[in-house]
């Protein structure tokens, strides 16, 4: 008979594996380290996860992730008020941050258009944008969506009903990622590619 993992072992493993990007075999590595790993560290990893659970929640306002609500973005008054980049999830906002090209506000709709999956326009948060709009002197909103199927549906159905309120609804250029050759784009990113071109 084959030796076996004991069994706190094996549930360690179980709940890792349900974590995104985590793999059987990531999932063991991390397991094992865990157990053979100073107790005060295991102790300090599982107090950060509890605490970080206890703690985090979401904007009221924009939705971001946040200890404090509204969150840092939404009272920053360095940001531009009347500009707000709307994305799907929270952790979209940090990938857009990462670019340090936009100093805007933010708004998570918290997922996109998909009548396959059962997901309408009134189970995203397009109501509490509109209610900002009402509040906010927003003059831009730009739609930072997934350039798939669902994203494109979302995004023209968030410009049609938002169309005669005198804001302006843009989105993000498509194009060729940064230093890759023509040769490894495929043909819908370069054809959205010649039709974002622009003069240089």
């Amino acid at each position: 008979m084959a030796a076996q993992l004991p069994e706190s072992i094996q549930n360690l493993l179980a709940a890792l594996s349900r974590l995104p990007g985590i793999g059987p075999r990531s999932a063991e590595r991390i397991a094992l380290h865990l157990v053979q790993t100073d107790p005060n560290e295991s102790r300090h990893l599982a107090q950060s996860l509890v605490q970080a659970r206890e703690k985090i929640k979401t904007c009221t306002n924009c939705g971001a992730l946040t200890e404090s609500v509204p969150c840092s973005l939404c009272t920053d008054s360095q940001r531009d008020s009347t500009l707000v980049c709307v994305v799907e999830r929270a952790v979209d906002i940090l990938s857009v941050e990462k670019t340090g090209a936009f100093r805007g506000r933010y708004h998570v709709l918290g997922g996109r258009i998909s009548p396959i999956n059962g997901v309408s326009a009134e189970d995203l948060r397009i109501a509490e944008l509109e209610q900002r709009f009402a509040r906010e002197l927003i003059k831009e909103v730009v739609l930072a969506l997934p350039t798939d199927v669902e994203g494109d549906a979302t995004s023209f159905y968030l410009a049609k009903r938002f169309a005669g309120r005198g804001i302006k609804v843009t989105r993000l250029a498509y194009g060729l990622p940064a230093g890759s050759g023509l040769d490894y784009a495929d043909e819908l990113t370069l054809t959205r590619a010649l039709e974002g071109r622009r003069e240089l």
